[in-house]
């Protein structure tokens, strides 16, 4: 007889998700391990294997828990423009520092091709929704400047994990005000 799912399994696997993108943020995923990562998560190597096979499998599972997350989010504010958007990505990357930082920095390098492609694919949409939304700021841009503007939006955001500080300077909810107001003006002059 087949084992049944524990009642928490989605809740324990999102606890393993968190604490082991913790580690590999903070200490490379290349030099990361998986019993480093169970002890993180205050579990045991066996139970980590017992949720996924592979430190690569992990990996996998912590980005695309993010990036579908993400996309959901941004889907359903994608009719309200710009302005939505920004104000949703900076609320979904809130929290998701460690996961952000692998998405940048692992997705490309660590996993194999087969795990990458969905993914990359989800960050297509995110990109293409954007493009989106500046394109209905600025009717103008096509092609490359699209592109490039599209970019620049994801840029202003993809970084603000870096230099900000939770309850010191801007709020997420003023920044997000104020990389509105930025990324309108800058579009407003092409």
């Amino acid at each position: 007889m087949a084992r049944g799912v524990a009642k928490d399994h989605d809740e324990k696997r999102q606890a393993l998700r968190k604490g082991a993108a913790s580690y590999f943020a903070r200490n490379g995923f290349d030099r990361a391990s998986m019993t480093g990562a169970a002890k993180e998560c205050g579990v045991s190597k066996a139970l980590l294997y017992h949720y996924h096979d592979s430190k690569e499998a992990l990996l996998f599972d912590i980005l695309d828990g993010h990036l579908s997350s993400l996309l959901a989010v941004v889907e359903e504010a994608a009719p309200a423009g710009l302005g939505a958007l920004i104000s949703v990505i900076l609320e979904e990357y809130e929290d998701a520092d460690a996961e952000h930082k692998l998405q940048l920095e692992a997705l490309r390098s660590a996993l194999p091709p087969e795990m990458q492609t969905p993914l990359i694919a989800t960050q297509r949409r995110l990109v293409h929704l954007m493009a989106e939304a500046v394109r209905a700021e600025q009717p103008a841009l096509e092609g490359d400047r699209l592109r490039a503007a599209t970019m620049s939006v994801y840029g202003i955001l993809n970084w603000f994990y870096m230099w900000h500080r939770p309850g010191r300077g801007l709020s997420r909810e003023a920044y997000a005000e104020l990389a509105t107001q930025f990324v309108r003006g800058g579009l407003a002059n092409l």
